[in-house]
């Protein structure tokens, strides 16, 4: 038993043996042509907002940090659209919170109840921009399936900085359409590998998140033939 791979949902960062793999979001397409043609529908989308956050507080926190967020939000709200996801408005996901992502550049996108949230892929299945606080929300949990240069698909604040008073709207706006296209497009285009396919039929060419969690796992067994990772 010591040396077992453990596809997790999240996964303990020094852990070699635990492999993050992306939260089910509900789209599950049938074909090579589905894909597609969601890549081509996200990509066109008139987006009118910089950024959106769709969250609860967290009252038992101390500080809690998606309070912070929301009044953030609520305070440039000629900029920012919130979903407030208060009791269970929010369950499964819902096409409100789809749509406005897919009708904004951003999503902010902090530590869920542990470091990560399925928002981040729902977010990105609609051609969002994640922006995160948390370098475990992300980077540090999914290398085999998001790019690994994070800043090619991603912004970075520290959850530090914005409580002392960095402006979430000003980084944002600093961004120029060019570098926010390119930022898009390298989202859209790693929409395969963070879905998962209909379980009956799968895809032709196009791998998806199954494809790409059994592709490493394999890689890893040819790595570690003839001995243990750790003795």
């Amino acid at each position: 038993m010591r040396n077992i791979t453990r596809l997790l949902i999240e996964r303990n960062s020094w852990d070699y043996f635990d492999v993050g793999v992306p939260y089910p979001t509900g789209f599950h397409p049938r074909s090579d042509a589905d894909v597609r043609q969601w890549q081509d529908f996200v990509r066109t989308r008139n987006r009118t907002t910089l950024f959106t956050f769709a969250g609860a507080t967290r009252s038992k926190f101390k500080n809690d940090f998606r309070g912070l967020l929301l009044s953030h939000c609520y305070n440039e709200s000629d900029a920012c659209r919130v979903v407030d996801c208060g009791g269970t408005r929010c369950s499964n996901g819902t096409s409100e919170i789809l749509r406005v992502f897919l009708e904004s550049d951003f999503c902010l996108q902090p530590r869920g109840d542990s470091f990560t949230r399925r928002s981040i892929f729902d977010c990105m299945v609609a051609g969002s921009i994640p922006v995160f606080f948390w370098k475990r929300t992300a980077y540090r949990q999914y290398e085999w399936f998001l790019p690994g240069e994070p800043e090619s698909y991603s912004v970075y604040i520290d959850r530090n900085d914005v409580k002392n008073g960095t402006s979430i709207r000003g980084v944002l706006e600093k961004f120029s359409r060019e570098e926010i296209r390119k930022m898009r497009e390298k989202v859209i285009d790693y929409i395969p590998k963070f879905v998962y396919a209909r379980p009956n039929e799968g895809l032709e060419t196009i791998r998806d998140a199954f494809d790409v969690a059994i592709d490493g796992v394999l890689k890893r067994f040819k790595e570690q033939v003839g001995g243990y990772k750790w003795k």
